[in-house]
Formats: structure tokens, C-alpha cells, sequence
């Protein structure tokens, strides 16, 4: 583990309650053995009741990236593969790497909204279309129903909307799948149940990609399904902390702006920042603060902020104070 503030991951800052530890310690003397298909139709069955969804349309799988990255393996090849940009990166490394053509949507700033027209524009031979709501590292939300279903009616065409963040955001495509075979979702339990170390993923899935993943990932980690099983019987306890995340990021946003920064409005755990400042993260980083420098796909001086705890946001405002401090002596000595 790092010793510095860690605040580039977009982790969940709290750790998961005793009962779902206890559960995953609980599993540890069956590592002998392969997971029962009885724990999985369990999982199955709680994140459908979760996501308001039928049973039959959730699939389970080592992370929602690997999800993803198995969706452009199985569907990118002859395909037009369209997202946003910026996105999450690792999805499109493996669109670029396999899909027949890579077609990126800039996202509109200062606003950083998609726009409709060139994105169904695109649509006008077989796609793959994947898009992050909210986006990462934007934080912001980019479709709404109509959007969806405009692209959902486009022939030949298939929709992925990762919907990591949803539980930040609120809003879900959930109800639309059963109605469209070329439309699925991908969440994760890593965000907002504080799972990362578990690697819990799942697609709600129209029957197109249902198809394709009838065999895939039927096995998982006990430790792994054991505690999603329990913090999933128990969600009380990550919908707390996500009310905590929500009240500590309107106080970030606050103190970030008095400080003159250049805060964008999320729908996430984490915060798009702007400075006058480059090479911010660096400096942060040096002063013991981690953040991801995202200036690389944004321009100069953007840095995208997770979240912390109170003691971690107070951490990351001194630390920046400092350097801001710093940069105004500098330009009066200058």
C-alpha cells in the first residue's frame, strides 16, 4: 500500500463493514475448491432484485473493465467501435487494438457534453457503441433516454453504457434492456460497495450479449462472491457512505473554488479539477497527496480527484493551499 493520500483510483475511502470481511474470511478454508453454482445464481439473484432487473439478464464477471474488454472482443471485429473522449482509457486500448475502426467523439468543453447529431451520424454502418454515464474523468452525465433510444433504433447497432458510477448519479438505463437485445449496462461493485480488492463486475444484458457471454466467468473467487453476497444482502451500509462521499465532495468543490481553482460540476466520487498550476500533480504527489493527472487528455494543469475521507480531503486542501501559496510568492518575487 502507498503511504501517501491515495486520491487517483477512484476508490471508496472506507472500508467494508465487519460482516462482509468476515464473510470473505469465512470462504478462505474452501479455497480448495471451485466456486458452487449455487453461490453464483445467489449473486445472480441479488443484483437482479438490486438493479430491478430479471435474473436472466445479469452476468457476472472479474471486473466491469473485463466485462467491457470482452464485449470489443467479442463484438468490435467488422465493427465500428464509437465512444466519447475523453473515456476510460483501458476500453479504449482494446478498441483500437481490435475494433475495425475507432471513431472518438470529442466531448464539447467548457461543458464537456456529447453532442447527439455527430454521434448518430456515425451510426450508418454496423457499430459497437460504448459510453460511459457519467464519464470518466469528466464526472458528467452524457445521455439521457432519448439519446439512448435514438441510438438503440439505429440498424445494425449495438449500445454499452458503463454505469460504474451509478449509484453517485442516480440515473440508470436499467428499464430499457429487456425491451432491446443490442443494449447492455455495466456496473461494478468496486465504486460504491467499497469492493475493489473483490473484483466484482456485472452487465445487465439485452439478449444479443446475453448470447455471446452464456458461458463465461462461471467460476469466481470465494472470498470475492462471498462478501459482494453479503454487502449486497446489507446495502444500507455503502448507500451511508455515499451520502458521506456526496456532503465531502460539495464541501471539496467549495473550498477548491475559493482557493481559485476551476471545479466542474460531477455526478461521481470524484472531482475534475483545472489549474493555473501543470505540473500539480507532481507536486501534490511530492507533498504526499495522490491524484491522476489527467492533462494528457484534458490539457495543462487538469487533475481528477477522488474523494476521501474528511481527514484526507483536509489533507489534499493544506497541500494545495501550499502550492498555490508557493506559486503567488513566486510571481511577486518574479
Amino acid at each position: 500500500m502507498s503511504e501517501g493520500i491515495e486520491l487517483d483510483l477512484n476508490e471508496m475511502p472506507y472500508p467494508p463493514p465487519q460482516n462482509v470481511i468476515q464473510a470473505a474470511r469465512d470462504s478462505l478454508e474452501y479455497l480448495n475448491r471451485y466456486t458452487e453454482l449455487s453461490a453464483i445464481r445467489r449473486i445472480r439473484e441479488l443484483l437482479a432484485d438490486y438493479a430491478g432487473v430479471a435474473g436472466e439478464q445479469i452476468v457476472i464477471g472479474p471486473g466491469s473493465d473485463l466485462l467491457l474488454r470482452e464485449i470489443v472482443l467479442c463484438f468490435a471485429a467488422g465493427r465500428k467501435a464509437v465512444m466519447a473522449s475523453p473515456t476510460f482509457l483501458p476500453t479504449v486500448q482494446v478498441a483500437r487494438r481490435f475494433a475495425g475502426q475507432l471513431v472518438s467523439i470529442r466531448l464539447s468543453q467548457p461543458e464537456f457534453s456529447l453532442a447527439k447529431e455527430p454521434l448518430l451520424e456515425e451510426l450508418t454502418e454496423p457499430s459497437l457503441v460504448i459510453i460511459d454515464n457519467p464519464n470518466n474523468p469528466t464526472g458528467r452525465l452524457l445521455l439521457d433516454r432519448e439519446t439512448v433510444e435514438n441510438i438503440l433504433d439505429m440498424p445494425d447497432t449495438l449500445l454499452v453504457v458503463d454505469e460504474a458510477y451509478f449509484e453517485f448519479s442516480g440515473l440508470t438505463f436499467a428499464e430499457l434492456v429487456a425491451e432491446h437485445a443490442n443494449l447492455a449496462l455495466a456496473r461494478t461493485l468496486d465504486k460504491a460497495f467499497g469492493l475493489a480488492g473483490a473484483r466484482i463486475g456485472y452487465l445487465i444484458a439485452g439478449q444479443t450479449f446475453l448470447d455471446a457471454f452464456s458461458t463465461s466467468f462461471a467460476f469466481l473467487p470465494q472470498p470475492s462472491l462471498q462478501a459482494a453476497t453479503e454487502a449486497l444482502l446489507h446495502p444500507g451500509y455503502m448507500w451511508k457512505n455515499v451520502q458521506s462521499i456526496m456532503y465531502e465532495r460539495e464541501g471539496l468543490c467549495r473550498e477548491l473554488e475559493i482557493l481559485g481553482a476551476v471545479v466542474f460540476q460531477s455526478s461521481t466520487n470524484f472531482l475534475l479539477v483545472r489549474s493555473k498550476t501543470p505540473s500539480l500533480a507532481d507536486e501534490l504527489r511530492d507533498r504526499g497527496v495522490l491524484v491522476m493527472d489527467v492533462s494528457n487528455q484534458l490539457g495543462p494543469g487538469f487533475i481528477r480527484l477522488a474523494v476521501g475521507t474528511p481527514e484526507d480531503n483536509d489533507a489534499f486542501i493544506r497541500a494545495y493551499r501550499s502550492i498555490m501559496e508557493r506559486k503567488g510568492q513566486e510571481t511577486i518575487y518574479e
